[in-house]
């Protein structure tokens, strides 16, 4: 009789036992397709996200092309049309593409000597040939003319070397940049910039000695060692990244704001360069560092015109027009 009753109890269990079974089957099976066809949805969804954004920055990189060629163009007939010679490198610093006139003639360097001198003192402070602390004494016969800063202050007065860098590159100082000039020499100068990997650029005379020009002896430089200068100290790769850094913040104090950020905005703007001046000389050399693109400008001209102006408007039409390729095209 026992045996009957648990016979009969395990028949009537057994179809809802099956049920259960084949119900959590259905439920996740259920689950399995909704997991599966969220994630097939999400995948799909990246996968032509993906696709959408490798044509869409296929077709931004070929108006970028167009542009850069546009403004290549742009600049080319600018140049021709002005009385003198223009020397230009221009590089995106983001991808390399560059424009590039007349990079290799020599020019007088004029104050753009500075930068190298600026460099050449911290590669001697590196070999032990000086200490940037050491003193120099500037007396009154070492003045001379374009000294805004030095030239003020009273008659033997000291600095350490390392407290000339900003006058020299800031104001232009040239009393600050003929004291340096004794402190290392012209051939130990000469030595440090073929070091530092420049090709067309020297020293023969100092700041304002227009009588050794008249003897021939003449500073020189090219746009293409400006620009791979400019280059060096952008990638923190001068010496070590803690002095590139001091080169760059001393060119962004730069106060001869004439040429290159003239017609670029004022806020939220960086501009690390160096200008030169002289007579029928006019250069600036630098680095803007954009919201939408930094970019590396080199301008040097040998003009024919009694002033200056005409240069100065066009290093700053150059740089307004590059900026402008950035800023008004291609916004991030």
């Amino acid at each position: 009789m026992t045996s009957l009753r648990m016979t009969e109890v395990a028949f009537r269990n057994s179809p809802n036992k099956t049920s259960d079974k084949m119900k959590t089957k259905i439920i996740l099976f259920l689950a399995f397709l909704i997991v599966f066809g969220i994630g097939s949805f999400f995948i799909y969804k990246g996968y032509r996200d993906h696709r959408r954004q490798i044509v869409m920055d296929k077709i931004l990189s070929e108006k970028k092309e167009k542009a850069w060629l546009s403004l290549r163009k742009t600049l080319e007939d600018r140049i021709e049309h002005f009385n003198g010679i223009v020397c230009v490198v221009i590089e995106d610093l983001g991808s390399l593409r560059q424009i590039r006139f007349n990079e290799d003639i020599p020019i007088p360097s004029a104050s753009l000597v500075k930068v190298p001198i600026l460099l050449s003192c911290f590669y001697a402070a590196q070999d032990k040939k000086i200490q940037l602390e050491d003193v120099v004494n500037i007396r009154p016969s070492d003045r001379v003319a374009g000294s805004k800063v030095l030239g003020n202050r009273s008659a033997g007065c000291k600095f350490t070397i390392k407290e000339l860098f900003e006058p020299m590159i800031t104001e232009s100082d040239n009393t600050a940049a003929n004291a340096l000039i004794d402190c290392l020499g012209f051939d130990v100068l000469n030595s440090y910039f073929k070091k530092i990997g420049l090709r067309n650029t020297n020293i023969l005379r100092k700041m304002m000695d227009f009588e050794e020009r008249k003897e021939g002896r003449e500073n020189y430089t090219t746009a293409r060692d400006m620009a791979y200068l400019m280059r060096r100290l952008y990638c923190k790769d001068f010496l070590n990244k803690g002095v590139s850094t001091q080169c760059l913040k001393l060119l962004e104090q730069q106060k001869i704001n004439d040429r290159i950020p003239k017609r670029l905005p004022k806020d939220g703007m960086r501009i690390a360069h160096k200008t030169g001046l002289e007579k029928h000389i006019c250069h600036d050399v630098g680095i803007v560092f954009s919201p939408n693109g930094d970019f590396l400008i080199c301008v040097l001209i040998k003009h024919k015109d009694k002033t200056a102006v005409s240069a100065k408007k066009l290093i700053s039409d150059i740089a307004l027009l590059t900026y402008n390729y950035y800023n008004l095209h291609f916004k991030m």
